[in-house]
């Protein structure tokens, strides 16, 4: 097994950075050598970072290069979007094209998309109230942990699922041109955002080339109460997937507000039970990564290593399992 870090906080003293909106010119020795150091084996990073990178080719070759010396490739990139929103479907699937052409020159594996659309509101509908949400002209809440996710598989009719899929159809056999792999997150609001809709976006893009990245904690914090439980939703999606994000965290319920807060933790901490969950990728001889997302506050380097060393700890016992029962 293998272990990608999606980190998740950019904390490089004295340099306090967003992680979803990379400056890759941040990306320092230091902060690469104390990765590297922690044990991963390379990093995933995003295309709103990547598509900064000045020189074309050659700035992006320099760039690869300059990463693998250190020990930290990139060998996974985020290009996400819902390739059929009406608004922005077409910037969506222009971006996860560039994408694999980016990844065919960083020698990355693998290209990952979470596809939430474009609100359909700038509000939260919470049951009882509308309140704003954040990225709306108001500023406020982030739409999850609510009664009523927008863009979610509930709301999502069979004939978009099908142009979604022939989307995905398009880019997995561009992508095998190239060499790479193809993965739809299960994500919060989102047309694919639990097991069954992830299974179903898997049957009809058919490509091998093409999996599922089931993102467990997306599954918990999409509603005041999840649709389902981790154990049951990563036994359908392991035999499926070929990118796996990882994350915990905790819940604070508010039944009279059908409203839940999540309170972010490492992989060992939180309610999702990772040793179970491992077991059943393993079962499932799932060939991808474990792609670690880091805790959003406190020191990233003590908590994610944290994490590292736990989940690899996972794999050696059931790899040695494995061989002494064989």
């Amino acid at each position: 097994m293998r272990f990608c870090y999606a980190f998740r906080r950019f904390s490089d003293y004295p340099y306090l950075g967003n992680a979803f909106d990379m400056d890759p010119s941040k990306l320092t020795d230091k902060f690469l050598n104390r990765v590297n150091q922690m044990g991963f084996d390379g990093i995933e990073l995003g295309m709103e970072c990547l598509d900064r990178i000045e020189g074309e080719e050659k700035g992006l070759k320099e760039f690869g290069k300059r990463l693998n010396d250190l020990g930290t490739p990139v060998l996974a990139i985020r290009s996400g979007g819902l390739m059929i929103d009406p608004e922005k479907g077409n910037e969506n699937f222009q971006r996860s094209k560039r994408a694999i052409i980016f990844a065919e020159i960083l020698g990355s594996e693998i290209v990952n998309g979470a596809i939430s659309g474009s609100g359909k509101s700038p509000y939260i509908d919470t049951g009882t109230r509308l309140i704003p949400q954040s990225g709306s002209s108001l500023v406020g809440a982030q739409p999850m942990g609510y009664f009523k996710s927008q863009n979610s598989s509930r709301d999502t009719t069979m004939p978009e699922y099908e142009m979604l899929a022939e989307k995905f159809v398009e880019i997995s056999k561009f992508a095998a041109e190239h060499g790479l792999k193809i993965s739809c997150e299960v994500h919060q609001n989102s047309p694919v955002d639990n097991s069954w809709s992830a299974k179903l976006i898997n049957s009809l893009v058919n490509q091998e080339n093409f999996g599922i990245n089931p993102d467990l904690g997306n599954i918990i914090w999409n509603y005041d109460i999840p649709e389902e439980l981790c154990e049951d939703a990563i036994k359908e999606l392991a035999p499926v997937s070929n990118y796996w994000h990882c994350k915990n965290l905790t819940r604070i319920n508010f039944p009279e507000d059908n409203r839940t807060l999540f309170i972010r933790e490492n992989i060992v901490g939180g309610e999702i039970d990772y040793r179970f969950a491992v077991e059943a990728m393993h079962e499932a001889n799932y060939p991808g990564m474990m792609a670690i997302e880091g805790v959003f506050t406190g020191d990233q380097f003590y908590s994610d290593k944290l994490s590292l060393d736990y989940c690899k700890k996972l794999w050696h016992e059931l790899e040695v399992n494995k061989k002494n029962q064989g």
